[in-house]
């Protein structure tokens, strides 16, 4: 009974931070319930007007700390767009800059103690893979119209490949919303999850007495994926803002 009960205060669920809870109490989670991960939506969102918002409202020659982030924020994605996807993708720039500070502010706030990542579920992260995906296809059938499912047709290819190759590009097209959120989703819940792992560990061995040695290279493993976690926070971001302005390129220049 003892080494039960022993067991059991050692368990720990890495898996339960990605539980959304009501905020106000009662277990049902409805479509209009205010849970955890609308609150730190919210707070992302504040966040982001705090900086792009309040911290550039001077607009001074020589700008603040704060300004001079927002700049290097917006002339970073504004640099991207042009770049990867050309000059006239640059009207569709706010739509992508708002994808990526969104992005970038929630998976950094979700490395505080005790907070909520919404971009570790992929409810959050589908509906902005999918947003992306209808925009893009709009976008290509009314600049285009039916010349846009040339996108499918690789007129390179020997003839004979031709249709099997534009079948594989069709599905390939429809499987883009599927990866492009589920490779956020997962990589920011396969971090956080690591992070609780190494973080039971620590206690687990003080508590077990068979190595007190141990304790401190399991801080300092935290600490090493706790920065890794940080790296990856922006490198997805980055990602999925990327992956988006080679979407929106497809359509406004669809020749293969």
């Amino acid at each position: 009974m003892a080494t039960e009960e022993h067991s059991e205060g050692l368990a720990f669920h890495p898996m339960d931070q990605f539980i959304v809870k009501p905020l106000f109490g009662g277990d049902t989670v409805g479509v209009l319930t205010v849970t955890n991960a609308t609150l730190w939506m919210a707070i992302s969102v504040l966040a982001i007007i705090a900086l792009f918002v309040l911290g550039t409202r001077g607009r001074a020659v020589i700008p603040s700390r704060t300004q001079s982030v927002a700049e290097l924020a917006y002339g970073f994605v504004h640099k991207m767009v042009e770049d990867v996807a050309g000059h006239d993708a640059v009207k569709f720039f706010p739509y992508i800059f708002t994808l990526f500070t969104f992005i970038v502010f929630s998976n950094f706030l979700g490395l505080l103690p005790k907070a909520f990542t919404p971009t570790s579920h992929i409810a959050v992260t589908a509906v902005m893979a999918v947003g992306v995906f209808l925009t893009v296809t709009i976008v290509g059938f009314v600049k285009h119209g039916v010349h846009f499912l040339g996108l499918f047709w690789v007129s390179s290819a020997p003839l004979p490949l031709r249709p099997v190759l534009a079948l594989i590009e069709v599905i390939s097209y429809f499987v883009r919303p599927v990866s492009h959120s589920i490779r956020l989703a997962g990589n920011m819940m396969a971090g956080h999850a690591v992070i609780k792992v190494f973080a039971a560990f620590a206690p687990l061995v003080l508590i077990s007495g068979v190595g007190i040695a141990v304790t401190p290279l399991s801080i300092l493993a935290i600490t090493a994926i706790y920065a890794l976690e940080i790296l990856v926070a922006f490198i997805q971001a980055y990602v999925f803002t990327i992956l988006t302005c080679v979407y929106l390129k497809d359509a406004l220049h669809p020749a293969h």
